[in-house]
């Protein structure tokens, strides 16, 4: 099936897939964050973000920049845990999938 430029496959349910991935990358930091016994000062930043990402999803209308700039205070509140990478490379992807931030124009 071809499709046209700016237009994306949705599911069965009808949900964007990137929407999909996002959600479960999402859902899996969320979980293995929770599961993890050691504290770090950060660990609120992270979880916060983590709400912020899950919102943005639920309502279906998930902003690149803002979810660029959540993946960034993510990454540097739990860079450290090396438990957490494989699951933090998981969300990176999942916010790859909406593509690059358009260029801003100067005026």
């Amino acid at each position: 099936m071809l499709r046209s430029v700016g237009q994306t496959r949705v599911t069965g349910s009808g949900e964007d897939p990137r929407s999909a991935e996002l959600r479960a990358a999402v859902s899996r930091l969320r979980r293995e964050l929770a599961g993890h016994p050691a504290e770090f000062p950060d660990r609120g930043i992270a979880e916060d973000e983590l709400a912020v990402l899950a919102a943005m999803v639920a309502a279906g209308d998930p902003e690149i920049p803002r979810m660029r700039r959540s993946l960034l205070l993510i990454a540097g509140a739990i860079g450290s845990v090396s438990a957490l990478g494989p699951a933090l490379m998981v969300l990176r992807n999942a916010v790859d999938l909406f593509g690059e931030v358009p260029p801003q124009r100067r005026v």
